[in-house]
């Protein structure tokens, strides 16, 4: 019988980061969860959760005795199409028996698809599409926050922040979503507002969406305004991927469930399914520099 070999697909997110443990004998073994895993904002932080996710999915598989140095590691990681971040990430001694980067728009391509060629929008803390043909790869965004990011949990939340600033500086009419985010920050008024949220990472903006996502759909005419520009600009990134007619077109991420009832109805309608999730075209993706073949 052939070697046992271990695998673990590493997720990499602006608010999370997810891991899976595959074997070649047994297929997937576990799979853990830690924090925030983007190294444009935190390298050390972004490192110390890809170790804590794959000791968690050790763990969830039982596997106690299994030492990170006996995995092969397959990352897809936020931040990681900047040279820079490459750069970093390159350099970084990893405890792994071998580490293979790419980024996190990658490994959810081949997840969604459960094969080579497609296109994925992500829409969670950040926003970005790709399409994968066998010519080329064609990335739209990506750019990060607050540059881009349109649409994303990060922008949205952005966005309510900026119009509750106005409103209660007498600029724009007070909503149901003012007083639902200034009740989660625990503010009441402008200059306390902008204290607390000085120094805000883009997690911090993206746990706001969902209340303004809640008061948009309790017709909330501010909020539905901020939701449907940040769909707005999901549709037109989408109609720029399906220009380059890829195979298959699916739309994950956190915000994605929600913002695809606000989407253009002609791209609604041509989003399918992913197949499998991110950690797992992570492994694929490890298994391909290998030269094995995955077998879910």
């Amino acid at each position: 019988m052939s070697e046992e070999i271990y695998v673990i697909g590493i997720d990499g997110g602006g608010t999370q980061c997810r891991a899976r443990l595959y074997s070649t004998r047994r297929g997937i073994l576990g799979a853990g969860l830690s924090g925030s895993a983007n190294p444009t904002r935190h390298l050390d932080t972004a490192i110390h959760s890809i170790i804590e996710a794959s000791h968690r999915a050790i763990e969830n598989a039982g596997l106690s005795q299994l030492k990170l140095s006996d995995i092969h590691a397959g990352m897809g990681i936020a931040g990681i199409n900047l040279a820079p971040v490459y750069k970093q990430m390159s350099k970084w001694e990893h405890p792994f028996k071998s580490c293979f980067l790419t980024t996190d728009l990658h490994i959810a391509c081949l997840g969604a698809h459960n094969q080579p060629e497609g296109a994925v929008i992500i829409v969670g803390t950040g926003s970005s599409g790709l399409v994968v043909k066998p010519s080329e790869n064609i990335l739209i965004g990506g750019h990060g926050f607050p540059l881009g990011d349109y649409g994303s949990g990060a922008w949205i939340g952005f966005e309510a922040l900026r119009y509750i600033l106005r409103s209660l500086d007498g600029l724009a009419d007070k909503t149901v979503m003012s007083e639902i985010i200034l009740n989660f920050i625990g503010c009441k008024n402008a200059l306390h507002l902008a204290e607390t949220m000085l120094t805000a990472k883009p997690v911090d903006f993206a746990k706001l969406a969902p209340f303004v996502f809640e008061a948009a759909e309790s017709q909330d005419l501010a909020a539905s305004h901020i939701i449907q520009q940040g769909a707005d600009q999901i549709s037109a990134l989408a109609k720029e991927l399906l220009s380059h007619k890829p195979s298959r077109l699916s739309m994950i991420g956190g915000i994605s469930a929600r913002l695809r009832p606000w989407l253009d109805k002609t791209v609604s309608a041509q989003i399918q399914p992913a197949i499998y999730q991110p950690d797992y075209g992570a492994v694929v993706f490890a298994l391909n520099q290998l030269g094995l073949s995955s077998k879910f």
